[in-house]
């Protein structure tokens, strides 16, 4: 007989997070013939909604594979052989789509700064002016191995005065707080609904400019009849279009209702709760005495709070105690983070402030298990005083 898996209670990463009910039950429905009329039609309708969501001109392409896709395809198919670019580095993420950068381009050149800072505007304005050959700028705006956010709106201002193509990751921000592709000044704009929007993996969403496109179809390079390809997709979304292959039926369903929970409880009434949630959950990190990743708390996340791992403290070991004793999980560092801090999400479903309760009860409880001696109380109390309530 199989081993009967031991599934946590408390899902608290920083993705894939818990799903909404809804989209759950949007996963459930049925499975339709891709070139069914009936099908073609709501995929018309969903990638109308995802528009609406994400405040475009046009429609966004959908890419059927996890942002991680849509990241790498925006690398194959906006530069070129001959393009400069200029990739700003803050952290894992930040760092990483470099090295798909490097691949397609004729030189990179990089702003980078400790895994714990935000990249400065000032200093991005001076990296193209040095190169002003430059062509296009990568940022991650959430580099959520960190738990920290760059400023897109200034950095895409400052990239747009100078004539450079913009490509944002916002994979783990967008519906989580105020960032969209044409505030940022994003050409191409890489999304998913597998974080704030509380959907499931398997999709990418992403907001196209103009420019973009046109650059793109120059680019004899671009991928094309491939999985990597954006071109294939610009006009999917149509219901008179054929789809370049077999769409993801039921993650369609599941991004449909994901965007409903999001529209109908209305942007800002769910950024709010986001930014409440994770002010909430610092209060309590700093109340138990613990310290947190980012340098400075105007950085920090409002979608994932780093905390800095105590001195003497095995992380993993420090994980396992919160999954095994609450039945909570949280998100470890990556690459460089790995082992120096502990990542709490506050994403879709559980960005209400009750789950910062929870996750500092986790946390504190498994360092004490572990000998190291915290005041959880506390840290429930700071939660509660931030949120307005009271023991």
């Amino acid at each position: 007989m199989a081993e009967k898996l031991n599934w946590p209670v408390f899902t608290l990463t920083s993705g894939p997070v818990d799903a909404y009910p809804a989209v759950l039950r949007g996963l459930a429905r049925t499975v339709s013939y891709d070139f069914d009329p009936a099908f073609q039609q709501f995929y018309e309708n969903v990638a109308q909604k995802a528009k609406k969501a994400m405040g475009l001109k046009n429609a966004p392409v959908i890419l059927h594979g996890e942002p991680v896709l849509g990241l790498e395809a925006a690398a194959a198919s906006l530069i070129a052989k001959d393009d400069v670019v200029l990739n700003l580095a803050s952290g894992v993420y930040g760092k990483g789509f470099g090295y798909w950068a490097k691949r397609y381009c004729a030189d990179l050149h990089e702003v980078e700064v400790p895994y714990n800072e935000a990249i400065d505007p000032a200093d991005v304005a001076k990296a193209l002016k040095k190169r002003p050959e430059t062509r296009i700028v990568s940022l991650c705006h959430h580099d959520t191995p960190s738990g920290t956010i760059n400023p897109a709106e200034e950095i895409g201002a400052i990239v747009a005065k100078h004539g450079a193509y913009l490509i944002t990751d916002a994979v783990s921000s967008f519906g989580g707080m105020k960032i969209d592709p044409i505030s940022s000044h994003s050409d191409i704009f890489v999304t998913g609904p597998n974080k704030c929007l509380g959907g499931v993996p398997g999709l990418t969403l992403l907001g196209v400019s103009e420019r973009a496109w046109t650059k793109m179809k120059k680019n004899a390079q671009a991928p094309r009849a491939s999985m990597l390809s954006i071109l294939d997709w610009e006009d999917a979304h149509r219901h008179d279009r054929p789809f370049p292959f077999t769409p993801s039926v039921s993650e369609i369903n599941g991004l449909d209702a994901a965007l409903d929970v999001y529209l109908e409880e209305g942007p800002k009434t769910v950024w709010k709760r986001h930014a409440l949630t994770a002010k909430a959950c610092r209060a309590g990190v700093k109340a138990m005495g613990l310290e947190l990743w980012a340098a400075r708390e105007e950085i920090a996340s409002p979608t994932t709070t780093a905390v800095k791992t105590p001195q003497g403290v095995d992380e993993a070991k420090l994980r396992a105690a919160a999954r095994s004793l609450y039945g909570v999980t949280f998100s470890s560092g990556r690459g460089e983070t790995l082992g120096k801090l502990t990542r709490i999400g506050h994403m879709g479903p559980t960005a209400h402030p009750i789950y910062s309760v929870v996750a500092i009860s986790a946390l504190g409880g498994a360092l004490n298990a572990l000998g190291h001696k915290t005041n959880t109380g506390a840290g429930v109390e700071a939660v509660l005083a931030t949120i307005g309530k009271k023991i």
